[in-house]
Order: structure tokens, then C-alpha cells, then sequence
């Protein structure tokens, strides 16, 4: 039908409208904090764009999820603000005539909010972990950000590179801070490369600079000028910690049944659960009230995505301390919302406000006398 087929159109319009600009945001939220971590010398340079990629397909299902939700919010209440919900309702149409075009578009994207939660986001966890002991492995030399001062992983020197050539083979004006037999050693270069000898170690070749040794607090010290000096470069211990739930796959979680791994399956399950849940809720919600403005409805699907969230979130914890049975789990959350997506269908399709009017007490029923 035609309202059926400008319907899909606009929704799927408005939906990726919004998924890009949600993305947006995280993108700016993430890349801001993982360059301020570089700018620490925290994260090497050459991370931020493989964590930021990771970080992305982590938070994909949710910003899925509140897409969805926001297109057909924002859809649905525009026809209404334009009357044309009028139109189609004076044609014999209902309220409920919206759930199947609804469903059509929102089955494809809850499935791919399920594939993503179930396979895509715990592979993407894991493999962030795996980079992040990659990174701490990595020698003192190879976690240096040019324009910063980093300390190694033994806390006995101080590097500072001011720059880089094009390939990233040569550095230029080294400075490297020791301390060796109680001694402050100071070394000071032009340029510099690293090579690795056939046992596997690397080094810091320095050329054309000064080194600069003395004990501390004397004023004595010694000065040597080389043409070229070598430093073993060490490279960092990492110890591999045992894998966290977000990052254990399914098929493990359901091997393998602990009060955390069910509760981390119980919230990959919530994601699709919840997402087509609060699409079918979105229907409802987007009817305006003219008497209660055009903002209402918004400020109350906030108000109720953020509190299934949180529920979500609390019944989550609650499971993997095992004061909710992983039986039971997150569906009574989903139960709950559910019933409310067809009381607000019923009360919608009545033409009835929201919430029941509260009937008044007799005693305020009685007419006031007269002086």
C-alpha cells in the first residue's frame, strides 16, 4: 500500500540520518580520549585508529538499537505534527495498521543487532585485548610518541624523540636518561636507528652526540663524545590475564555456565530483545498531544529507554552475583516493557490518554454553600 511503501522510505531515511550522526558522536567521544592517552605517551600513535576500529563495533548494537528506536519516534511524530496521521486514520486505518510496515523494517536490523552481539561484538573485545598485550610487549623504543618523554618499563631510563623521518627508520635528536651503578647517565644525539642482532635483541644506535655521566647531587661528571653508541632496548613483560566475559564467545558462555558468563549471555540476548520491543513501544509514543506539546512524547521515550536500560543493566549485575536466578534472568525486564507496548496499543487504539484519569473523592464533589 502506498502509506506502507513512503512509511519504509522516510524511516529508512531518518534512520540513517541518525545512526550517522550517533556515530559521529562516539567516534569524536573515543578518538578525543585515545589521542589524550597518546599525548601521554599512555598509547603509542599507531593504536588510536586499530582501538578506535575495535571500540566502534563494540558499541554498534546499542547505537543500532537507539536508532531504530529514534527513527521511528521521530517518523511517526512528524506525521502526526503534519496531520498526516488524519488522513490515514480517516481513511479506516489504525493505529495497529503501523506494526507490520514497523516490522518490516525493523526485523533486518534486529537481526543484525543479533548478529552483532552474540559474534561480532565478543571477537571485537577479545581481539582489542589481544592488542593491548601486543602493546605492552612492545620494547621501550617502539611505544616512544615523537615531542614526548617516556619512561621505560623499568623505570631506570628516560626517552625523548623529537621526530621521525618519513618511514619511520630514523630518529632525530635523541635524548636518553639513564641510571646505571648509582650513577645519572645523559646521552644526547643527532639522529639515531634501530637494528636487531641474530638473537633476536634490539638496539638503539645513536650517531654524532654526547654522553654525559656524574653522580648525583656532585657536581662532578664526565663527558664523552661518540661518533656512534649503541643501548639494548628491552622489550616489556606482559602477563596475559585471564579473559574477561565480554570477550568470551557464545558457544563458551553456554559451555561453560557460571553466574557471569549467563549474565553476559542473558545482555547479548537483551540487545535484539530490547531493540524490537522498544520499536513496537515507539508507536504508541509517537502520538502527539496536543494539549501536552510537541515535546512530551520525546521527553517520555527518554525517560522510559533510559530506565529499561538501567534495568537491564541492574537485573545484569544482580545475575552475575547470583541474587537473580540466571533462569530467570533479564526476561521478566523484557515482560514487563512488553505488556506495556500493548497496554499503550489498547489505550492508543481507544483514543484514550496515556494514563487512567484518576477519579475524584465524594467529599470534593460537594457543592460549596453559599455565604
Amino acid at each position: 500500500m502506498l502509506f506502507r511503501r513512503s512509511l519504509l522510505q522516510e524511516l529508512i531515511a531518518t534512520a540513517s540520518g541518525t545512526f550517522l550522526i550517533l556515530i559521529g558522536i562516539v567516534i569524536a567521544q573515543r578518538a578525543g580520549y585515545l589521542v589524550q592517552l597518546a599525548a601521554k605517551g599512555v598509547l603509542p600513535n599507531d593504536a588510536i585508529t586499530t582501538i578506535l576500529g575495535f571500540n566502534i563495533i563494540r558499541f554498534m548494537p546499542l547505537l543500532l538499537s537507539l536508532s531504530l528506536f529514534l527513527a521511528i519516534l521521530l517518523t511517526l511524530s512528524r506525521w502526526y505534527r503534519d496531520s498526516e496521521m488524519v488522513i490515514w486514520f480517516s481513511a479506516g486505518l489504525s493505529i495497529t495498521s503501523w506494526i507490520r510496515p514497523v516490522l518490516t523494517f525493523t526485523l533486518p536490523i534486529v537481526i543484525i543487532i543479533a548478529v552483532l552481539s552474540l559474534f561480532v561484538t565478543p571477537w571485537a573485545t577479545n581481539k582489542v585485548e589481544d592488542f593491548r598485550l601486543q602493546l605492552e610487549s612492545r620494547d621501550d623504543l617502539a611505544a616512544i610518541s615523537p615531542g614526548v618523554f617516556k619512561e621505560s618499563a623499568h623505570a631506570d631510563r628516560v626517552f625523548f624523540i623529537e621526530s621521525f623521518d618519513e618511514l619511520g627508520n630514523i630518529v632525530k635528536n635523541i635524548f636518553v636518561q639513564s641510571i646505571q651503578h648509582q650513577k645519572l647517565g645523559i646521552i644526547v644525539a643527532a639522529q639515531g636507528s634501530r637494528f636487531a642482532e641474530k638473537n633476536g635483541d634490539n638496539f638503539l644506535l645513536m650517531e654524532h652526540g654526547h654522553r654525559y655521566e656524574g653522580a648525583r647531587g656532585t657536581a662532578e661528571y664526565s663527558t664523552t663524545e661518540f661518533e656512534k653508541y649503541a643501548i639494548r632496548v628491552e622489550a616489556g613483560e606482559a602477563k596475559r590475564e585471564p579473559p574477561s566475559t565480554q570477550s568470551i564467545s557464545s558457544r563458551d558462555l553456554i559451555m561453560n555456565k557460571s553466574n557471569n558468563n549467563i549474565a553476559e549471555l542473558q545482555w547479548r540476548l537483551a540487545m535484539p530483545v530490547s531493540a524490537l520491543i522498544l520499536a513496537l513501544l515507539a508507536i504508541p509514543l509517537s502520538a502527539l498531544d496536543p494539549r501536552a506539546g510537541r515535546s512530551a512524547n520525546f521527553a517520555l521515550a527518554i525517560v522510559i529507554y533510559i530506565i529499561y536500560n538501567n534495568l537491564l543493566n541492574i537485573i545484569q549485575a544482580w545475575t552475575a552475583q547470583g541474587k537473580v536466578s540466571g533462569i530467570i534472568g533479564l526476561w521478566p525486564i523484557h515482560l514487563v516493557f512488553g505488556a506495556l507496548v500493548f497496554y499503550m496499543f489498547y489505550r492508543r487504539a481507544l483514543q484514550l490518554p496515556i494514563l487512567p484519569s484518576i477519579p475524584r473523592p465524594s467529599w470534593l464533589k460537594l457543592p460549596m454553600k453559599a455565604k
